[in-house]
């Protein structure tokens, strides 16, 4: 980390929790030349369509930290109802239900579990969902397919 001037101390003591007791199926690496830049990858999450695959992401935390929510979105394409074709997330706590006391791990592992559960009703990919709601099983199918597509190369 070059200048840790302009980082605080808490960015810096939860990017160290994140080396030294990694989150099971989560690896997030601190950019060498960014140390508010994060690359992730998320293992898909067993009995799940996305089971065996590696998913890309990235995660920034902009100046405001903790006060704003980290910028997160999926680099490795995928078909899920809550997770548009840009790789950004809908999840509550990435928007208006976030909280200072919520930390990177937290997000993660909230990303993690929307991966094992994904929610239609509150879709963020329009077509996706309703796909999901006409035809589950359908819908995992595809899942599936685009997880052994895209999501094997790290």
């Amino acid at each position: 980390m070059n200048d840790n001037g302009a980082l605080t101390k808490r960015i810096v003591k939860e990017s160290a929790r994140l080396q030294q007791e990694p989150v099971p199926g989560i690896s997030a690496t601190v950019d060498e030349h960014n140390p508010r830049y994060f690359k992730v990858v998320i293992d898909g999450p067993s009995e799940s369509p996305y089971e065996g695959g590696k998913f890309k992401v990235e995660l920034f935390l902009p100046e405001e930290y903790p006060m704003a929510p980290p910028k997160v979105r999926f680099m490795t394409k995928l078909y899920h109802p809550n997770i548009d074709k840009l790789g950004r997330i809908c999840l509550d706590i990435l928007k208006e239900k976030w909280s200072p006391a919520l930390q990177i791990r937290t997000v993660l592992l909230s990303i993690q579990a929307l991966l094992s559960a994904p929610n239609p009703d509150d879709f963020l990919d329009a077509d996706v969902a309703e796909k999901w709601k006409a035809d589950e099983k359908g819908a995992k199918a595809i899942a599936r397919d685009w997880t052994l597509k895209y999501a094997h190369e790290i």
